[in-house]
C-alpha cells in the first residue's frame, strides 16, 4: 500500500469519508472539493436513513459525473477514539471490490493525528492476503493501493511521520503472519533459521546466530533436542541480536516454534491437524517484532530466541515415561509428548539468562486450556511481577490486543513438581488449569540474574496465543489465517516504556 499525506480536499479516486454515527448530512467542514452530484446523493442517503454509520460500517456510493465514494462508519461520537478509526479504516480494506487498485482520498477535517494514524494503520493492517501458492492470470493480480490522506494544513508533517512509521511496524505484522501461513512442508527449522539469516542481511544493526543440532546436543538443551529428535528435520535455535553493542541490559524476547505438531507419541487426532502449522506462532510473533523494530530504525538493544522444532512421531521420536535433562540442568519427566511447546522453552528461556536481560517475555500457542478458558478475544498473560504484567496488558490495551491476566499460583507450581523421578513434569496432574500449570512450569526455567542460585528471578510474562495467534474470526484486521498478533504489543512495550 502506497500512502501519502496533503493538506486541504484534492480528491483523487474513490472517496473515503468517516462519517459519525447520527449523520444526517455530510459535515460542512469535509463539503469543500466534493463534486455537487456526489455531495447530494451522499445528503439523500443519510438524510433518509440509508446509512446510519454505525462502527465498521460502509455503503459505496456512485455519484455520477462526481464519481465514487464509500462511507464509513465510526459509531458514537463519544465513543469514536483511535481504535475506532483503526477498525474503521480496516472495514475499508474489507469491504473494497475489484478492481483491485483503486486509489482511494481519505478525507479528514478536526481529526486528532492520533486517531488518522489509526484510520491509516487499520488500511495497512487488513490489507494482507497470503496467495503464495495459487494459480493466478494477469487480471488476477492485485495492484497496490494507493491512499491519501488529506488533513488540516500544518498537520501533514507529523501525521506523514507517524504513517511511515506504522509502515514499518505493520511489516513486522505481515512478516509473522507470512510465518505462521507458510505450510509446513516449506516452513521447517531450519528454513526458518535460514530465512532469518537472510533477512538480517537487510540491517546493519541486527546479527542472527543459528545453534544447529549438533549444537545444541552438545550444549545440553535437551528439551529442544527430544522434542525435535524424531523428525528428519532436525531442530535448532535461532538468536537474533540488535544493536549488541550497546551497554546495559535490554528486553529479551522468546518464541515457541514448532513448525508441525503431529503431538508425537501422544498422536493428535487427525481432525484438524492441518492448523498445528500454527503452532510456531511464538517464533512468528518474535521475529515480526525484531522486523517491525528494524524497520522503524528502533536504536536500543533488543534480543530474541526463537526454539524451533518439528514433533513427529517415529523410532527415534521421544516417548511417555522419558525423563530429559535441559540446559538448565533440570530434569524433566515426559508423560505427554503433546506436551512439547513448554519442553523447548525450557531452554530457550534459561538461555535468555546469558544476555543479562531486562525482562523476558516467551511467547507460545501453548495451550488448549487457554482457548478454552479466554476463547479467541483475548491471549493469557502471566507473570512473576504484577507491575510488570499490568506493562504488557497496559501496551495491549493501547493498540487494541487483549492480553488478560492469569494467575499464576503456588498450588500451580507445586503440582508440576511433583515427579516421583525427576525434578519436574511436562504435564499437570489432572485436567484442570491446564494453561496455568503450564505457566506455572515454564517459570520454573526462568534463571535467578546472573544465574545466582539464591538471587532474584529475572523479571518474566508468559503469554498463551493459542487462540488469538489464529482463528481469530472477530479480529478485524485479518481477514483469516495468522493474526500477527502483539508484534505491535510488544512494540510498543518497547518503544513506549
Amino acid at each position: 500500500m502506497k500512502v501519502s499525506v496533503s493538506p486541504g480536499h484534492n480528491i483523487n479516486g474513490t472517496l473515503i469519508l468517516p462519517l459519525h454515527q447520527g449523520a444526517e448530512s455530510v459535515p460542512e467542514s469535509l463539503q469543500e472539493g466534493l463534486h455537487t452530484s456526489l455531495k447530494t446523493q451522499i445528503n439523500r442517503i443519510l438524510s433518509e436513513g440509508d446509512f446510519k454509520a454505525k462502527a465498521k460500517s460502509t455503503l459505496s456510493v456512485i455519484g455520477g459525473e462526481g464519481g465514487k465514494a464509500m462511507l464509513v462508519g465510526l459509531g458514537k461520537e463519544d465513543k469514536a477514539d483511535a481504535h475506532a478509526f483503526r477498525k474503521a479504516g480496516a472495514s475499508v480494506i474489507a469491504a473494497r471490490k475489484k478492481p483491485h487498485g483503486t486509489d482511494f482520498t481519505v478525507l479528514f477535517t478536526g481529526v486528532s493525528v492520533d486517531c488518522m494514524t489509526a484510520f491509516a494503520e487499520g488500511m495497512m493492517l487488513r490489507d494482507y492476503s497470503y496467495d503464495k501458492y495459487k494459480q493466478q492470470d494477469e487480471d488476477d493480480e492485485e495492484a497496490e493501493i494507493s491512499v491519501r490522506f488529506n488533513c488540516d494544513s500544518g498537520m501533514e508533517t507529523e501525521l506523514d511521520a507517524r504513517i511511515i512509521n506504522c509502515q514499518g511496524v505493520v511489516s513486522g505484522v505481515h512478516l509473522s503472519r507470512d510465518l505462521g501461513n507458510c505450510p509446513p512442508n516449506d516452513l521447517y527449522p531450519e528454513a526458518f533459521a535460514d530465512q532469518a539469516w537472510e533477512w538480517a542481511k537487510a540491517y546493519d544493526n541486527v546479527e542472527v546466530t543459528i545453534i544447529n543440532y549438533d549444537q545444541a546436543m552438545k550444549a545440553g538443551m535437551g528439551g529442544l533436542v527430544a522434542v525435535g529428535m524424531g523428525s528428519a528435520r532436525k531442530p535448532c535455535m535461532v538468536i537474533f541480536e540488535m544493536n549488541k553493542d550497546k551497554p546495559g541490559r535490554c528486553p529479551v524476547l522468546v518464541g515457541k516454534g514448532i513448525t508441525f505438531d503431529t503431538g508425537g507419541i501422544s498422536l493428535k487426532p487427525g481432525a484438524g491437524m492441518d492448523e498445528m502449522k500454527y503452532d510456531m506462532g511464538g517464533s512468528a510473533t518474535v521475529f515480526g517484532t525484531m522486523e517491525a523494530l528494524a524497520a522503524t530504525g528502533y536504536d536500543g538493544k533488543v534480543v530474541a530466541i526463537t526454539c524451533m522444532a518439528e514433533n513427529m512421531p517415529s523410532s527415534n521420536a521421544q516417548r511417555p515415561g522419558d525423563v530429559i535433562t535441559t540446559l538448565s540442568g533440570k530434569t524433566i519427566e515426559i508423560l505427554n509428548t503433546d506436551a512439547e511447546g513448554r519442553l523447548v522453552l525450557s531452554d530457550g528461556l534459561w538461555k535468555a539468562g546469558e544476555f543479562d536481560p531486562e525482562y523476558i517475555i516467551d511467547f507460545a500457542t501453548l495451550t488448549g486450556a487457554c482457548v478454552v478458558a479466554l476463547g479467541h478475544e483475548a491471549t493469557g498473560l502471566w507473570s512473576n511481577d504484577e507491575d510488570f504484567r499490568t506493562r504488557i496488558h497496559d501496551a495491549g490495551n493501547a493498540v487494541d490486543e487483549l492480553a488478560w491476566p492469569m494467575p499464576l499460583l503456588p498450588a500451580f507450581e507445586k503440582e508440576m513438581t511433583d515427579s516421583k523421578i525427576a525434578d519436574t513434569r511436562n504435564l499437570g496432574a489432572g485436567r484442570w488449569g491446564g494453561a496455568n500449570t503450564a505457566a506455572a512450569f515454564l517459570k520454573q526455567f526462568v534463571p535467578n540474574r546472573g544465574y545466582d542460585k539464591d538471587g532474584e528471578q529475572i523479571t518474566w510474562a508468559h503469554m498463551d496465543i493459542a487462540g488469538t495467534f489464529w482463528g481469530a474470526k472477530t479480529n478485524t484486521m485479518v481477514k483469516n489465517g495468522a493474526t500477527g498478533v502483539h508484534v505491535r504489543t510488544i512494540y510498543h512495550l518497547i518503544t513506549q516504556g
